[in-house]
């Protein structure tokens, strides 16, 4: 992991690092999460948005049932049943067939992870409508994790814009007070220490009379920064063993997403939710093609999978 005298650009040969060691890669088993990007449309537009999501972003489109509905067949196939499925976008309420979708998930008996930003998409009556009867149908099985970059105003609207803060909270209220099961989605772009963060966390929630518990890390999850212009040292296969980490543990091991690029035919398969773009990442169109090994040649999977301990997954 050392950072020596570079040889070649980091982070440009998958197979080995710009130092000339064997770089790390992660074997998949089992799947743990799978997935769908339901299109890179938001809106709203983050300071430091990993995918880029805003309101004018349709590089990854709204995915339908028809794209879904195969990778689920496939699960069935393979036998992974009941297993967790995560929405993420852009905005996923921002989707037209997200209700019929979610509601399609859940009656195959698989657990739904819902990213949102609680904001104007997700409190159309009709959503909520449509929210309220897959909450009574199914319940605790769809957990809602709500972005809350800050537990301070100022600190979330200098991410996602003035005013942001107040229409999230007022999404996380009705998500409470309906007793959606919850999650908060933090940040650390700003070197705060955890306790301080949780501490902070927790005062808002009791505020606010929100059913999340600030203690339980799956409940308020506190992601590690990625910035396009970090410098992290490259994994190489003695790293592991340095590190005492792992790689089963990293979400390349056992999570796949789902995404649909702008133009194509049909929806195809990425290593993980942080890396839609990169087309080394890129497994194939199935999940029976994604089933391989990925090698850690990107600066996220450094600074956020294995030096963050970072997972999206619940």
């Amino acid at each position: 992991m050392a950072d020596t005298e570079t040889l070649v650009p980091k982070f440009s040969d998958p197979f080995v690092t710009a130092n000339g060691e064997t770089r790390a890669e992660v074997i998949y088993g089992r799947t743990k999460t799978l997935w769908f990007n339901t299109g890179t449309l938001c809106n709203i537009e983050c300071v430091n948005c990993y995918i880029e999501s805003s309101p004018t972003n349709d590089r990854l489109v709204y995915l339908t049932m028809a794209d879904v509905l195969p990778y689920l067949d496939e699960l069935d196939e393979a036998g992974e049943t009941g297993i967790e499925i995560g929405f993420t976008g852009g905005e996923p309420f921002m989707a037209p067939q997200m209700l019929a979708i979610l509601q399609v998930v859940l009656e195959r008996g698989h657990s739904v992870l819902m990213l949102t930003n609680a904001m104007q998409p997700m409190m159309r009556p009709r959503v909520q409508e449509g929210l309220l009867a897959l909450r009574e149908q199914f319940g605790a099985q769809l957990t809602m994790r709500v972005s809350l970059d800050h537990y301070q105003v100022s600190y979330h609207d200098e991410e996602r814009g003035a005013g942001s803060f107040d229409l999230a909270i007022k999404g996380l209220r009705w998500l409470s007070e309906n007793a959606f099961t919850l999650a908060l989605a933090g940040r650390t772009v700003w070197g705060e220490d955890e306790a301080v963060s949780r501490a902070g966390y927790s005062d808002l929630i009791a505020k606010e009379a929100l059913r999340v518990d600030p203690d339980n890390p799956t409940e308020l999850v506190l992601f590690p920064e990625m910035r396009p212009d970090e410098d992290p040292p490259e994994i190489t296969t003695a790293c592991w063993g340095i590190l005492d980490k792992d790689p089963n543990e990293l979400m390349c091991a056992s999570q796949r997403m789902v995404v649909k690029r702008k133009g194509a035919a049909s929806a195809s398969v990425v290593a993980c939710t942080l890396l839609p773009y990169d087309e080394q990442f890129e497994l194939g169109q199935t999940l029976g093609e994604a089933r391989k090994s990925v090698r850690l040649n990107h600066s996220y999977c450094a600074s956020f999978c294995v030096l963050g301990g970072g997972s999206c997954s619940a």
